[in-house]
């Protein structure tokens, strides 16, 4: 029998996203995201305590809290943020899953498919109804994240950086951003959360839709995805291929595009999981 009263948590990189369920009563909540590659313990026990119950009526009795992360499925991240849960919650039952299994859970529910996860950063893999079955390796955004926030940003830059873009693109970023290479730089090689910093400059693909090099820059990124990642998985000619995320929300239009030219099935496209990881644990 599912918890009377639980704490469901869809956490990414950049943003964190509650859900307390109290019988048919839901509250949402939203604090930043959790890292636990970049964040030691301390600052996670912060965020929770200062962000969170801060914004929680006091007393509010929690059975059962599922956290969600990105970086969760290294067994030592996935150990730290259970850590600054009990220390957080420590009257209640608290499980650590990556964010991937979010996705196929929220996703797919109980029913076989292939879910992806297209935010700041980007993963996917083949959920046969109760397990992930096979995951094509992440490599972070240094090395991967194809088709994710920081791969686009990191794609704007360079049309930028290197004078790609035409002169009527140049001056809309300079009017939008006014930043200078040696701050993209700073930002990128020296300061902290550099994946977040690059997703940040993603919007301007979404005020800019229509112009061929913006175009270009969604079309190669999400193709890449699927070429490196989607296509690696053979059951994606079989089942529907799912999505979640800010990238697969705002330019769903490129994926059923990729989808229809490639007679892939296509599923959901979801902003977050979280409608789907209510229903499930509700179901439990």
């Amino acid at each position: 029998m599912p918890a009377n009263t639980m704490l469901i948590a869809d956490s990414g990189s950049t943003k964190t996203e509650w859900c307390l369920l109290q019988g048919d009563k839901s509250t949402t909540y939203h604090t930043q995201g959790i890292s636990p590659y970049f964040q030691d313990q301390e600052q996670i026990t912060a965020i929770f305590k200062t962000e969170l119950l801060s914004q929680m009526p006091a007393g509010t009795s929690i059975e059962a809290v599922y956290f969600y992360g990105t970086g969760c499925a290294s067994p030592i991240n996935a150990k730290k943020v259970l850590n600054s849960l009990q220390a957080s919650f420590s009257q209640s039952a608290c499980e650590v899953q990556h964010d991937l299994m979010a996705a196929a859970r929220g996703l797919c529910g109980r029913t076989p498919g292939v879910a992806s996860i297209l935010g700041t950063g980007s993963n996917s893999c083949y959920y046969d109804g109760s397990t992930i079955v096979s995951n094509n390796p992440g490599l972070g955004y240094v090395l991967g994240d194809e088709g994710s926030g920081t791969f686009l940003g990191k794609k704007i830059l360079q049309y930028y950086l290197y004078h790609t873009f035409d002169d009527e693109m140049r001056f809309r970023f300079d009017q939008r951003f006014n930043v200078t290479k040696d701050e993209i730089l700073d930002n990128v090689y020296r300061k902290p959360l550099a994946n977040r910093y690059l997703a940040s400059f993603v919007p301007f693909l979404a005020e800019n839709r229509g112009h061929f090099m913006i175009e270009n820059i969604l079309e190669d990124g999400l193709n890449e995805f699927f070429f490196n990642h989607l296509y690696k998985y053979r059951e994606s000619w079989t089942v529907p291929l799912h999505f979640t995320g800010g990238i697969a929300w705002h330019f769903k239009d490129v994926l059923e595009e990729l989808c229809q030219l490639f007679e892939l099935q296509l599923g959901q496209i979801m902003k977050s999981p979280m409608t789907g990881l209510v229903s499930y644990h509700r179901e439990a």
